[in-house]
């Protein structure tokens, strides 16, 4: 059977298509960011974009399988000021109702590595008061393969009292079979691509720079979806 995922803050779908590399189906998308949107448009032409989070209306919403998002940094990061729930970036109450109104099988969240220090947990928290168990790990790209690091954390969420046996214990250490197939091919990562940090006379850079820098790396979205779809 094909998961389903909703998915939540999109960007230019980096999750999404290491998702679908796992073998899911993207039904829908909520991105506001105009570059990003027209990306999503031409790569997942016909799958509806809702927009605003704060805008959905989620009894209109198709009930997917899984929920996807790697919801606002700025509130987290060490970069920034840090100024958690007080940021006016800080989304995670709307991804927070989603999951509560939708009950997806499983949520998969992404964020900073400052989110374990502040704001993750009072996630892991709040996703308990609405019936979900949590587990999660930093997740590198190095990890996978990638000549960077970008350390992100992952929380996967699930209804409570489901037992998953494995799961724990793949997802801490790392399942050698979801890795292989996320890393599969040196060529992924043979040549990263020049990313320079100029933009005058080059069509949509900054767009382009700033789409990148947001991303979830698709090999990291390949292996947590694999993951789901071996251990389950």
């Amino acid at each position: 059977m094909t998961l389903t995922v909703g998915s939540l803050f999109s960007g230019i779908g980096g999750l999404d298509l290491g998702l679908e590399r796992a073998g899911m189906k993207v039904i829908w998308q909520s991105e506001i960011d105009p570059f990003a949107c027209k990306v999503l448009e031409k790569h997942w032409p016909g799958v509806p974009n809702y927009g605003d989070i704060k805008r959905i209306d989620w009894d209109t919403v198709e009930r997917p399988d899984i929920i996807c998002g790697g919801y606002p940094c700025q509130p987290f990061s060490c970069a920034g000021q840090r100024n958690g729930t007080n940021d006016p970036r800080h989304l995670w109450p709307w991804v927070r109702e989603s999951i509560s109104r939708l009950q997806p099988r499983f949520a998969i969240l992404e964020n900073v590595r400052g989110h374990l220090t502040l704001g993750g947990l009072q996630v892991i928290g709040e996703l308990a008061e609405i019936g979900y168990d949590a587990e999660w790990r930093i997740v590198p790209a190095s990890g996978l393969g990638a000549r960077h690091q970008r350390e992100r954390i992952i929380i996967v969420a699930y209804p409570s009292g489901i037992r998953r046996p494995g799961w724990w214990s793949a997802f801490k250490g790392g399942h050698a079979e979801a890795r292989e197939h996320a890393i599969r091919g040196a060529e992924y990562w043979k040549d990263e691509p020049a990313v320079g940090r100029m933009a005058d006379g080059v069509s949509n850079r900054m767009d382009r720079l700033r789409g990148l820098g947001n991303a979830v790396v698709p090999q990291v979205g390949e292996y947590i979806g694999r993951l789901i779809t071996t251990i389950g």
